[in-house]
């Protein structure tokens, strides 16, 4: 079973209502599709989206790695010998960690649909639906109870608070005004974004802690470079704190594992390269007693679902991070995981579980 073709689109989806965090604000989710052809017939799909401030990935970027550079040394590489692919993924260019990671999960559908199971299966198959949070972004203290309103009523257990784009007592007065309106049996969670400094972190915290706002976790406070910042914040608050953009690699969540830097680890593919990188990011977790949540950019059906196969088939991935499908005006993908409510359920379909995808 041999690779003898690969092509990219691009894929380009209105978003239903803008995505703001403190880093950006997506108005339209665009991406760049992966198929790779086999000899036997088989196509294996990929995505991997632009997402600038955090990977460096640019649509053009992502094009002309696979196409060019990446995608070439893989043509005549037989699609079980996952190894020496990943390899060549790995070693044809350094970053590009997206590009990377549209391949990476595209050599992962073949070879799942080669031996006939649901991805999920092959990875380990722990289990076959998820629970996923829905994120609020970054407005108006009011907008942002009434979308938190809105995201329990469909039936949403788990809300990710966006902050760290304002002062630090307007982060508060939203958190705390979100708090109020949804209640106390709603699970919150914040994400930062690397919106706040070390000492601005754990004042902020303190004071949620001290209100009783009863927060899970606090996701990437601090800028991603900022590994001593990490460990001052895990180090003196109570509540969990989640490293996101501060892990791309195996040799990130080493070192700041060691430092004892963070309570979770937030893997997304994108970062990791694909599959294979999440696979080892989530195993070194797991050697120090660490649980990782798996998240996601602003990806369509595709990467999502590879996202899901790997969350559900491994037991130490305990919370999802997977509602951007949700937040597409239409869905361009046949097939994938499907929602309900607050729950994901994986196909029983070999691979992915995808037949097409429509673009533009």
């Amino acid at each position: 079973m041999k690779i003898i073709d690969i092509q990219t689109k691009k894929l380009s989806i209105p978003l239903i209502k803008p995505f703001k965090t403190a880093l950006r604000t997506v108005n339209t989710a665009e991406s760049i599709i992966v198929m790779i052809f086999c000899d036997d017939g088989t196509v294996g799909f990929g995505e991997a989206p632009p997402t600038h401030v955090i990977s460096g990935d640019s649509l053009a970027s992502i094009d002309y790695a696979v196409k060019h550079v990446i995608g070439p040394l893989m043509i005549g590489m037989s699609i079980e010998q996952k190894e020496r692919i990943n390899r060549v993924i790995n070693q044809a260019m350094i970053h590009n960690t997206s590009a990377k990671a549209a391949l990476d999960i595209a050599v992962y559908d073949c070879l799942a649909k080669r031996a006939g199971l649901p991805l999920y299966q092959l990875l380990g198959g722990n289990s076959n639906q998820l629970e996923t949070d829905f994120t609020v972004s970054v407005n108006p203290v009011n907008e942002m109870v009434q979308d938190a309103l809105d995201y329990v009523e469909k039936g949403f257990k788990t809300l990710k608070i966006k902050v760290g784009n304002a002062t630090i007592a307007e982060d508060l007065e939203r958190v705390k005004a979100l708090r109020q309106a949804v209640g106390d049996q709603i699970k919150l969670r914040l994400d930062a974004n690397q919106g706040w400094n070390a000492k601005e972190a754990v004042y902020a915290i303190h004071h949620m802690e001290d209100m009783g706002l009863a927060i899970e976790l606090v996701e990437q406070p601090v800028p991603a470079a900022d590994f001593e910042g990490m460990k001052f914040i895990t180090e003196h608050v109570d509540t969990l704190i989640m490293a996101d953009e501060s892990i791309f690699s195996p040799t990130d969540c080493a070192r700041l594992l060691a430092m004892h830097g963070c309570d979770i680890v937030n893997i997304k593919l994108m970062k990791a390269s694909g599959i294979t990188g999440a696979e080892k990011i989530n195993t070194l977790a797991e050697a120090y007693g660490v649980e990782c949540m798996i998240g996601c950019m602003v990806e369509s059906n595709v990467a999502i679902s590879a996202a899901c196969h790997f969350a559900a088939a491994k037991a130490n991935v305990t919370r999802c991070d997977l509602d951007t499908p949700l937040m597409f005006a239409e869905n361009p993908v046949a097939g994938g995981v499907e929602y309900k409510h607050n729950c994901i359920l994986l196909p029983d379909h070999p691979g992915l579980g995808i037949s097409s995808v429509q673009t533009n």
